[in-house]
């Protein structure tokens, strides 16, 4: 079945040439909010360059620069005998304290959890730090792949204390952790939270469907609830292909 082209037309494209920012740019600013808001939807066609180049008085190759730029943050890829085809819209996540489920679920993703490991295990250092128990103690650890829209999204390790909240492992699939931990009683009240980049190993490459070494998003958190207490250390790989973290940055007075 032919894959729908998009009309530029109904996009409402357009460049400001007094504006300092180049037009290439402009472009593929206003290509790249249509495909997050949905207008420009995963499989459709972006059509013809020299029309759109055309039509919005642009050369070719200024056309062909912000379709690329597209192409290599992995939301168009260039197919021949087909043209460029809209992949997806990797998804924007802010930080604060919230759950990947409830965050996919929020913006409509279509979540999905495949449990790895639930098992009890001696915590190493770096998890009795985290949780405030002794080295060697017994931790809870579960370990799940999380989808959006059928396609793997994010790698989660969670450490827990023993003895929590029961954890089974149809729930665990079925819903996310913190809502798991507030149907439980627990009130979560603060985190702390790093984030950074590391390439992909053979394992993770493999379960998130990305090359071997590809770049991954990290993020390790440790959660607290109302009382002080450590209720979750998280240990999590994303796909740079489809994932960012989004920032909101504040001047100082």
């Amino acid at each position: 079945m032919p894959k729908p082209t998009a009309d530029s037309a109904a996009l409402g494209l357009g460049v400001d040439r007094t504006s300092p920012v180049p037009l290439y740019h402009q472009l593929a600013q206003q290509l790249e909010a249509a495909v997050e808001q949905g207008r420009l939807a995963p499989g459709s066609l972006l059509g013809n360059e020299l029309e759109l180049a055309a039509r919005l008085g642009l050369s070719r190759p200024t056309v062909r620069q912000a379709i690329q730029s597209l192409v290599d943050k992995g939301l168009m890829v260039r197919r021949r005998g087909v043209g460029t085809q809209v992949v997806h819209s990797r998804i924007k996540r802010p930080l604060e304290l919230s759950s990947l489920y409830d965050d996919l679920e929020a913006a409509g993703r279509r979540p999905a959890t495949r449990l790895l490991r639930n098992t009890v295990e001696p915590a190493t250092a770096e998890v009795a730090a985290a949780l405030g128990v002794a080295e060697g103690s017994d931790v809870h650890l579960v370990e799940r792949l999380r989808f959006a829209q059928d396609e793997p999204m994010a790698l989660l390790r969670n450490h827990l204390p023993p003895d929590l909240l029961e954890l089974a492992a149809a729930r665990l699939e079925s819903t996310g952790l913190y809502r798991m931990m507030r149907s439980s009683g627990i009130t979560l009240h603060s985190a702390r939270q790093s984030v950074g980049a590391r390439a992909a190993t053979v394992q993770e490459a493999e379960r998130l469907g990305e090359p071997v070494g590809a770049p991954l998003l990290t993020m390790e958190r440790t959660t607290f609830d109302d009382g002080g207490r450590a209720v979750e250390f998280g240990s999590h790989v994303y796909r740079a292909s489809r994932y960012l973290f989004e920032f909101q940055l504040l001047a100082r007075p």
